[in-house]
């Protein structure tokens, strides 16, 4: 919470925004789901959004064009990341819940502190993925097939804490889906440059929740819950290096794979976006304290702006 001196609102959740829209704006009775849904922390929606647009802005790159149903693909990319990640973590809410009450910073989520029922959230997950779904059969069948598709890591990932030291991992896969449906619902086709942006956008996600993981690694060891968090320790930062090293490295290499054979100065302005990414990683490594979990949530919300960056060089590019 932010040191706004707003007092928390009756249900909020320990690491949502102080005064955010679903505390302030929201109807009484729709606060629990939205909290179950994550709306109240929208980062999160962010960071699968985000994926999808430099998958989609990559493939406009890729063969030069730009169409009209190109604004529907970002604007649908938009309305189905607040849906599916709303339903996903709804699905780990549910999976999650005896685990939760157990976690200092979860145990205000709506399922642990009794704001909402397991079948009330079994309800409120297949109404989001009920229209989430119809947002999907607008794309094209390739598109609608990786969709489904995604539903499998999204399924899988909130047990992976349980079996391996490497859940994020399983984040990424699901998390950066999106660039290969973007990609798909914009060229018809899944083809290479899109599946290197996806293991970049893995890499990312790897630095990034392992910054959010250091929040509960305490919790985590004494529940016997993994990640990569507890794994490295205090030698995440060398692995954040890495990490840091492999995204630039992949996106750009992405980059260069789609557009080959363009204009070398389209090519260059491309290339300075995941250059960008890289820099505020960068930054991020700066100001990181493993043991302050303030400064920890706030690096980890930073994320947004680092994923936006390769945006405007990408769009750039487009009009060279």
């Amino acid at each position: 919470m932010s040191g706004s001196g707003q007092r928390p609102e009756a249900g909020s959740v320990a690491d949502a925004y102080s005064g955010n829209w679903v505390d302030r704006y929201a109807p009484g009775a729709w606060r629990p789901y939205l909290r179950l849904s994550r709306a109240d922390r929208p980062i999160g929606t962010w960071l699968l959004l985000l994926p999808c647009w430099w998958g989609l802005l990559l493939a406009m790159l890729h063969d030069g064009q730009a169409r009209w149903f190109d604004l529907w693909i970002f604007a649908g990319c938009g309305a189905g990341a607040f849906l599916m990640r709303g339903a996903g973590c709804t699905w780990n809410d549910i999976t999650d819940r005896h685990i939760d009450g157990s976690v200092a910073r979860t145990a205000s989520r709506p399922i642990p502190s009794g704001q909402v029922s397991v079948k009330g959230a079994l309800a409120w997950l297949v109404a989001q993925a009920l229209v989430a779904f119809l947002i999907l059969l607008t794309f094209p069948g390739a598109a609608i097939g990786l969709g489904i598709l995604a539903l499998a890591p999204v399924a899988v990932y909130p047990f992976a804490k349980r079996f391996t030291w490497w859940p994020q991992v399983f984040l990424g896969i699901a998390f950066n889906w999106g660039a290969l449906l973007a990609w798909t619902a914009h060229t018809g086709g899944l083809e290479w440059p899109a599946v290197v942006l996806y293991l970049a956008g893995i890499a990312w996600t790897l630095f990034y929740d392992t910054i959010y993981a250091h929040q509960d690694a305490e919790d985590d060891a004494l529940i016997g819950v993994k990640s990569t968090a507890r794994l490295f320790g205090d030698q995440s930062p060398q692995w954040l290096r890495w990490f840091l090293v492999i995204t630039v490295v992949l996106m750009t290499a992405a980059v260069i794979l789609a557009m080959r054979g363009a204009d070398p100065m389209a090519l260059l302005i491309a290339l300075l976006g995941p250059w960008a990414l890289g820099l505020h990683l960068f930054w991020q490594l700066t100001r990181l304290k493993l043991h302050d979990t303030a400064t920890l949530l706030a690096l980890f919300r930073s994320n947004r702006n680092a994923g936006l960056l390769p945006l405007p060089f990408f769009a750039m590019a487009l009009l060279v």
